[in-house]
């Protein structure tokens, strides 16, 4: 597989890993809003679609942000406020796709929507990365343990200790 591709495959997948959290969002606004009826909820009729598209977008404009700026660097040399810095400028890029589109399709002027997203879209792309980074160092921290059980099991054997010994 080429460097390209499997870019292309880490960011398509870190994009659905955002939509799903997006969605699962959505899904406990949509809950909430069935069992308690209020303004927010009522704004929108289906909150998990609504939350999953940019939190896709998101993810991939993470994806292309990380890969520019935090080329070489393991998610362990990455710090958290870095990482942070990196999703909110996911999610303005998020916004600045939808807003052109919106535009596009004549609802309003780009530059009032992008106001009106990009702060949020910010801030839950900021959240996301976030999450992001700590997930991915929990499971990298996992496969180290993993490794060291594989690692205590190595050892010489008898002829290999007699063969170093008479040398």
């Amino acid at each position: 597989m080429t460097e390209l591709s499997r870019r292309i495959r880490g960011a398509i997948g870190l994009g659905l890993s955002w939509a799903a959290v997006g969605f699962m969002t959505g899904g406990v606004i949509e809950l909430i809003h069935n069992i308690w009826p209020n303004r927010i909820g009522a704004a929108v009729d289906i909150w998990p679609a609504v939350l999953a598209l940019p939190g896709f977008l998101g993810g991939l404009g993470f994806s292309v942000v990380l890969m520019i700026a935090a080329r070489r660097r393991r998610f362990d040399e990455l710090s958290m406020g870095g990482f942070a810095l990196f999703g909110g400028l996911g999610g303005l890029a998020a916004s600045l796709v939808l807003a052109t589109l919106m535009s596009w399709s004549g609802t309003a002027p780009t530059m009032d929507i992008v106001l009106e997203l990009s702060g949020p879209f910010a801030l839950g792309g900021a959240a996301a990365a976030s999450g992001t980074l700590a997930v991915a160092r929990l499971s990298e921290d996992q496969a180290l343990l993993e490794a060291g059980d594989d690692v205590a099991d190595v050892g010489l054997t008898a002829q290999e200790t007699k063969d170093l010994l008479d040398s």
